[in-house]
């Protein structure tokens, strides 16, 4: 392809909206342009990547068996409200009517429609195993969308189900498709760990993350060097440190509470400059909205609150923060005073606020705390449950040494459904005996727009993307320096149609345009390989260079064209 005659805008700029290097790189490149808040459209040479990564993942698909079909995007309600996930997606899902009033959604996943067309289709063991799937947009109104495909409100993605007899030929099919994600995500040239993780809305016995390390990712990954253990921080199990504060065993008498001024200090580093205590010796008082309920939280001075295991905890479908004005008239205080005694809601404790004594509370008076206050003496937990963060350092659940954290970016996950969607939809078999039986469910996905960025995020330097040859938009750019010079054209036109006739993607940059111009294009977008023709296009001497290595070879004509044709190859 003659670069002259294609479309690829590129900026010279860094545009303002964007945040992570893919985001940046993506607009800068000209892969795609934003339409909408989380909607983007893909570019000529953004849809010729997608393409790729879309045809590696189907391809392993293909070859562990599945079957690619592709269903409607316009969904009717009754397949979600007879599974009972209608309610749980919540504001997050896409809900219209047509124009004699019945309800539809933009589908946000299809475990419930792949279930009823093989209900509707299926019916004896014969048949099974099956693993139909299919690549397709996906629609989610995600409250924030940001770092351009990472978290969007349209994105693509395959999502493969698979239907057995029972768990263990489930397991077979799980296993499948673990090794058929493993050879994918090598083969788009991803630094990966596989984590376990939390089934959210999807439900289902357990699941699997495949997780790329990177400093923007929106997930924790907690992991152990000693035995093997990974986990996202959404599953990651904490176990409470024994030393209820970090002091003495003396610490262990329960000593008489007290409620002291605090007129400037509401935060936990303010507070532990006024009683001169470590963070562990508090217990924050966190008020939340979990569905149309009030709920106060607790988790000790120096951890998180992990969210998704509260939701878990409470079984909600909706949580958030409540505002200052529910917090004050739950507690009578302003924010930063909350705190568990004599507080008329439902109190969700951490299983390490449960193990402490004489610890540093808010008194729900604006202006005070109260200290040495102890559970079941002072106040009653509705609930103990873990429900923070793990932190770097914990002890791993599994063995005990301490575990390492870094975030990590979701490009796809794994599930064991079981049975949650066959026994609410009716899927069943019949078995040699002619016995009904709910089919056992599997589900697979994989987001191809987030695989994209996250190839960017790991393949990247100052100069732009460099992509790894499986998904590079072209494979080689010839890059004549003079157009205007007949020698130098000709002998760009040679390699250029060589390569071609070798099945090569190849670009031939022939803009009128400074050299340093077309060298800086070929580097923003990532083109691995790169052919510079210049002044030595006489002596039949060419600039080799490969986009990951800074320093560069004079070539035969010859040679350039056998080493391309070796890269490209390997």
């Amino acid at each position: 392809m003659r670069v002259s005659n294609m479309f690829i805008p590129t900026l010279r700029e860094v545009p303002a909206e964007a945040e992570i290097a893919s985001h940046k790189l993506m607009l800068r490149a000209g892969l795609m342009r934003k339409l909408a808040s989380g909607i983007y459209s893909f570019l000529p040479m953004g849809y010729r990547v997608f393409r790729k990564v879309e045809q590696i993942v189907r391809e392993e698909m293909d070859r562990a068996g599945a079957q690619e079909l592709i269903m409607s995007a316009l969904l009717p309600a009754e397949a979600y409200q007879a599974s009972g996930r209608w309610e749980v997606f919540g504001a997050e899902m896409f809900r219209l009517k047509d124009r004699g009033g019945r309800e539809f959604c933009l589908g946000p996943t299809h475990e419930e429609i792949f279930t009823e067309t093989v209900k509707n289709e299926t019916r004896s063991y014969r048949s099974l195993p099956l693993t139909l799937y299919q690549i397709q947009t996906k629609y989610r109104d995600e409250r924030r969308p940001r770092f351009g495909v990472m978290r969007s409100r349209e994105f693509v993605m395959k999502d493969a189900y698979s239907f057995d007899r029972d768990e263990a030929n489930l397991d077979i099919s799980y296993k499948k498709m673990y090794e058929a994600y493993c050879k994918i995500f090598d083969r788009c040239g991803l630094d990966y760990i596989v984590v376990d993780a939390d089934t959210g809305a999807m439900g289902g016995s357990g699941s699997q993350e495949f997780m790329v390390k990177s400093s923007i990712g929106e997930s924790g990954i907690a992991y152990c060097n000693a035995c093997g253990y990974a986990a996202n921080d959404e599953k990651a199990e904490c176990i409470p440190e024994n030393c209820c504060c970090g002091q003495k065993e003396a610490c262990c008498e329960q000593l008489e509470y007290e409620k002291v001024a605090t007129p400037n200090a509401r935060t936990i580093e303010e507070l532990m400059e006024f009683f001169k205590c470590d963070a562990k010796e508090f217990a924050k008082t966190l008020i939340y909205k979990a569905d149309d309920k009030i709920v106060a939280v607790m988790v000790r001075g120096d951890r998180e609150l992990n969210e998704t295991k509260l939701q878990n905890t409470l079984g909600c479908i909706e949580l958030e923060m409540a505002d200052a004005e529910t917090v004050k008239k739950v507690t009578g205080a302003d924010v930063g005073f909350a705190g568990p005694v004599g507080i008329n809601v439902d109190t969700i404790v951490d299983l390490e606020v449960a193990g402490m004594k004489n610890f540093v509370t808010g008194a729900n008076e604006t202006g005070f705390h109260y200290k040495n206050i102890n559970i079941d003496r002072d106040f009653k937990a509705t609930k103990v449950a873990d429900i923070r963060t793990i932190c770097e350092g914990d002890k791993c659940p599994k063995c005990g040494a301490p575990v390492k954290v870094e975030l990590g970016i979701e490009v796809g996950h794994i599930f064991k459904l079981g049975t949650k969607y066959t026994q609410a939809l009716n899927c069943i078999y019949l078995d040699e005996n002619g016995k009904e039986n709910p089919m056992v469910m599997g589900c697979y996905g994989i987001g191809i727009n987030r695989t994209m960025a996250a190839i960017i995020e790991q393949n990247n330097d100052d100069n732009g993307i460099i992509w790894p040859m499986s998904v590079a938009p072209y494979h080689v750019i010839v890059v004549p320096v003079n157009t205007g010079d007949e020698l130098q054209m000709e002998l760009a036109q040679k390699i250029y149609s060589e390569l071609m006739e070798a099945g090569v993607e190849v670009l031939l940059d022939d803009r009128n345009e400074r050299p340093g111009v077309k060298f800086k294009d070929a580097d923003l977008i990532g083109i691995p390989v790169r052919i510079t023709v210049g002044k030595k296009a006489a002596e039949g001497i060419v600039e080799y260079k490969l986009r990951s290595k800074s320093e560069f070879s004079d070539m035969s004509v010859e040679e350039a064209i056998s080493s391309a044709k070796s890269e490209v190859g390997k």
